[in-house]
Formats: C-alpha cells, sequence, structure tokens
C-alpha cells in the first residue's frame, strides 16, 4: 500500500518520550504517525494535512485537551482518544460528554492502545469498500446507512454523529423492541477490543437522544429499562 493511503495518526502529546513511543508504535504497525505537542501546533497539523485519526493528552500546556477535544468534535466527526494520567471514572466521563470516542489512561498497553486504534479507525469507515447494495434502516421517519456511516433526519438533512454514537444507534436499530444491556452494547461497538467504562454508554446514548429524540427529558425512541438497560421502540425497516 502507498504511504499516503496509510491512516495518519496525529499524537498531541507534550511527553517527548511518549510521544516518540507512540510515533514508533503506530509506525511499526503500518500507519503514518506525527506528533505535536500543543493544541496550536495541532491547528497547523491539521490545516496542511489529511489526519485521520487525534490521540489528545488531557494535560496540555496552553488549552488543555479537553477543550481541544471540544473543538475538534464541534468542527467533524473524526475519531479522537485521550490518553491521559487522570484515573478517576468523572474524568473519562467528562472527555466522552465533550465527544471523544474512546479514552485510555497511562500507563498504557501498547497492544490494546493498538487495537482500539484499529476499531475507531475501522468504525469510521477508513477501510471500508464500496457496495453496490447499501443497506440503509429507516425508523420514524429517520435514515442511518449502515456502509455510509450517515444518518439523516426525516427531513433529509445529515446529522453529524461520532464513531461510538453512530455504533450505539445503529446496534439499536438492528435490534428494534429488544432490551439491550450496557455490556451487550459495548460488545456490539468495541468490536471485542477492550472497552471504556459502562457509564461510556450512558454518556454516548444521551448524546444521541439529544439529536433524534422529540422531547429529550421523555424520550420516546430509546427508553431505559430500570435494571435492565436500554429499549429501542421504534419500528425499523430496510431501506
Amino acid at each position: 500500500m502507498p504511504l499516503t493511503d496509510m491512516p495518519h495518526i496525529l499524537i498531541v502529546e507534550d511527553d517527548g518520550d511518549i510521544a516518540d513511543l507512540l510515533v514508533e508504535l503506530f509506525m511499526d504497525a503500518g500507519f503514518r504517525a506525527s506528533a505535536v505537542v500543543s493544541g496550536v501546533d495541532m491547528d497547523r497539523k491539521l490545516a496542511f494535512q489529511d489526519v485521520d485519526l487525534v490521540i489528545l493528552d488531557a494535560m496540555l500546556p496552553g488549552e488543555d485537551g479537553f477543550s481541544i477535544c471540544r473543538r475538534l468534535r464541534a468542527s467533524g466527526t473524526m475519531p479522537v482518544l485521550m490518553l491521559t494520567a487522570l484515573k478517576e471514572d468523572v474524568d473519562r466521563i467528562v472527555g466522552l460528554e465533550l465527544g471523544a470516542d474512546d479514552y485510555v489512561t497511562k500507563p498504557f498497553n501498547s497492544r490494546e492502545l493498538l487495537a482500539r486504534v484499529k476499531g475507531l479507525l475501522r468504525r469510521s469507515s477508513y477501510d471500508s469498500q464500496p457496495d453496490p447494495r447499501p443497506i440503509a434502516l429507516t425508523f420514524a421517519g429517520w435514515r442511518i446507512d449502515a456502509l455510509r456511516r450517515q444518518l439523516h433526519d426525516p427531513e433529509g438533512v445529515e446529522i453529524a454523529m461520532t464513531t461510538a454514537e453512530f455504533d450505539i444507534l445503529l446496534a439499536f436499530c438492528q435490534n428494534p423492541g429488544r432490551v439491550m444491556t450496557r455490556e451487550q452494547l459495548l460488545s456490539l461497538t468495541h468490536a471485542g477490543a477492550a472497552g471504556p467504562v459502562q457509564r461510556s454508554v450512558d454518556v454516548h446514548i444521551s448524546r444521541v437522544r439529544q439529536k433524534i429524540e422529540p422531547n429529550v427529558k421523555e424520550p420516546s425512541l430509546i427508553k431505559t429499562v430500570r435494571l435492565g438497560g436500554y429499549l429501542f421502540t421504534p419500528n425499523v425497516e430496510r431501506a
């Protein structure tokens, strides 16, 4: 595969040793990889180079990783994996609420980190092949295209979604009328790799609800089942 066809991983990390380790890890695995030390340097890189996934340290000089994550999510759907020494669940949840697709704490296992990055790239359709028979599903006027990974509202407007949000909604559409536990949703949306804390499922579902529910305060499409999980209520049909 030509070098320019390989996925490009951008690492935003101010610790030079960790940045060098990550660049070497991903290049050995067949990726393109580069590293910058701040949000300003990241912006310069993104302005002139195509990037397929960002690995973002939470604690950075100047603008911190949480603020950078918020900016990245507001401007697009490129996968973002946060990497930090913060170990509290609340820190992970904050990162996920801001739109991060996954969260890994330091010290990290290189094989696990690599597996998660590959999973995010796969689910963001980097390596998907064109299919002459696109699979699309409709529910309550909405349309979700599993191959193109697009969601359109009843007016036909495409709705931006993170990788994790799309995965969860697609899992619901493929299992309508069935109570789905958090464990099942983690399994379906992380392709067998070790996933984030189970509470992250609640965060992503909350974000999906904000995009598709007529009334977020009283959800009717994705209902919470006490002690069970979640239930997707609409009829789902192949488009």
